[in-house]
């Protein structure tokens, strides 16, 4: 991989691969470049895709000071940087909060698409989201990894069970490693509420898609969202949750972005 320095001078790793017009992929909670290597394979076909390494992860640094989300800004700012041309921008999750924070933050877009970045609206949806920060705080305070990954993956959806085998993986050890960054996740959504006044400033040609299997109320908070930014669409995929596959998502996202002028229609 390679590596540029963002603002504050903390190293982020990048890999590009593909030929065509630049496309950046931003990973989602306890994901890297490497997580995101099936969907850049694959759209790699017709575009320059640049995965990275978000700050605090694998191989980019975690920065001189506490984490803020204006520093993740300026890491995303900077791998957009060494992309040559118009740039589109794919937002998995809670990276898709970090894209739309960074678009409506002046940093250059021409075309953006998210997947269901997980807001927690209303009353009871705000509780929800202070308690999870409290004791995720708690469980990496008391060096409590495997609990605090746990409890992202509750919140996630996955059950028990589920959570069990996990533990008894391998990846889990690569999970762990990665448990200080949930707060990262964490401190980008705020208090829960979708930041809606801020993604009237957003400029890019937007996408937001949901998945047809996913919750009512993520589909809703989708909805909001594309409300929220002028001109925005929404798409939702039928039979998908937030465990979105690749080859599902790929060719929306190609298509999305050849319509938006980034490469000729085939």
């Amino acid at each position: 991989m390679d590596r540029i320095l963002s603002l504050d001078g903390t190293p982020i790793a990048y890999r590009r691969q593909g030929e065509g017009a630049p496309v950046v992929l931003v990973g989602g909670a306890l994901s890297t470049a490497a997580t995101e290597g099936p969907l850049a394979a694959l759209l790699a076909r017709r575009f320059t895709v640049v995965t990275y390494d978000r700050r605090g992860r694998a191989g980019s640094g975690a920065g001189p000071g506490p984490y803020a989300v204006a520093r993740e800004i300026e890491d995303l700012a900077a791998v957009v940087g060494v992309a040559d041309g118009p740039v589109a921008v794919f937002g998995m999750s809670s990276g898709g909060a970090l894209a739309l924070e960074a678009q409506a933050a002046g940093v250059p877009m021409e075309v953006l698409a998210v997947f269901e970045p997980p807001y927690t609206p209303g009353e009871e949806g705000l509780r929800y989201k202070a308690r999870c920060t409290a004791e995720l705080r708690e469980r990496l305070a008391s060096g409590d990894r495997g609990g605090a990954v746990e409890l992202f993956l509750a919140r996630t959806g996955v059950g028990p069970e589920t959570v069990a085998r996990m533990r008894r993986a391998p990846l889990w050890a690569g999970l762990e490693e990665l448990a200080h960054t949930l707060e990262y996740d964490d401190a980008l959504l705020g208090d829960g509420a979708p930041p809606l006044e801020r993604l009237g400033a957003v400029t890019a040609r937007t996408l937001v898609v949901s998945g047809g299997f996913s919750a009512g109320p993520v589909r809703a908070t989708a909805l909001a969202l594309a409300g929220a930014i002028p001109g925005a669409r929404h798409r939702t995929l039928s039979g998908q949750t937030r465990e979105l596959a690749p080859q599902v998502i790929a060719p929306v996202l190609a298509a999305f972005f050849a319509r938006r002028g980034l490469v000729p229609q085939v």
